[in-house]
């Protein structure tokens, strides 16, 4: 019976060590969220375009001849069954590392640092020159970000429409884990070769206003595991299992000795 009693002590030990109780605190999300309602709300999400961006620049008029130059023409593509098919190509612009795209008709148009608006406006005056009245319309085609950590779906992700906040970057990648740091979430962001980066913490309504709540392209979002998760890494993940063999190994010595 003494064995018994020693066994029970050294397993709820055992538990008490490889187990631990959240507090809510460390996991509840914007917390302090009535305070949001008081302050005014953050647009600082207009992107730049940046070196390196892939865009697609689509120009339209009233008269579509007058617009063909400046437009890839329809191509034909050839189907699996034969038969050929017409589609309309998106003509793409890579961004060059000095900020520039060459464009028919206009030439060499510097566009980094521009948002998508202003380059609009840049690329509708130029080709004025040559177009009344003409109609632009510019995208970013890679626009991605990744996140990365203790999340249920790390990866890189595609935003078709360019505007996302890091509350939406962690939907898409399915959320954190309990296991993740709430407290302090890191963004890293590169800026014409210049890295930098931002720490977040989700448990309070200030992330709304740091300017690393909008998303930029190709940022990166890192949730670091918690202080539990740290330590348990420590423990064999077998802990528990081992546990449970043991307890089954008690009670059989249990009833062998009363016997």
């Amino acid at each position: 019976m003494k064995i018994y009693i020693k066994f029970s002590i050294l397993l709820l030990a055992i538990s008490t060590l490889t187990t631990s109780c959240v507090s809510k605190k460390k996991v509840l999300y914007l917390q302090d969220i009535e305070q949001i309602a008081d302050n005014p709300a953050n647009t600082n999400y207009n992107i730049s375009i940046r070196a390196n961006d892939l865009l697609t620049i689509n120009v339209s008029a009233l008269n579509p001849e007058a617009v063909a130059p400046f437009n890839q023409p329809l191509v034909g593509r050839t189907s699996i069954d034969g038969i050929v098919q017409t589609a309309q190509q998106l003509q793409t612009y890579l961004v060059s590392v000095d900020g520039t795209i060459e464009f028919p008709m206009v030439g060499t148009i510097a566009l980094s640092g521009l948002t998508r608006t202003e380059a609009t406006e840049k690329v509708k005056e130029l080709i004025s020159k040559y177009v009344k009245n003409p109609i632009v319309n510019i995208r970013i085609l890679n626009f991605k970000v990744s996140v990365l950590g203790e999340v249920q779906r790390p990866g890189t992700f595609t935003i078709n429409d360019e505007r996302i906040t890091v509350l939406e970057a962690l939907g898409l990648s399915g959320d954190m884990t309990i296991f993740g740091d709430r407290k302090n979430v890191k963004i890293i962001r590169e800026i014409d070769g210049v890295k930098t980066y931002g720490e977040l913490d989700f448990t309070s309504s200030s992330i709304i206003d740091s300017p690393f709540y909008y998303l930029q392209q190709n940022d990166v979002v890192i949730v670091s595991p918690n202080q539990a998760q740290i330590q348990s890494s420590s423990f064999n993940r077998n802990t528990s299992v081992f546990i449970s063999i043991a307890g089954i190994i008690i009670s059989v010595i249990s009833v062998l000795t009363r016997n």
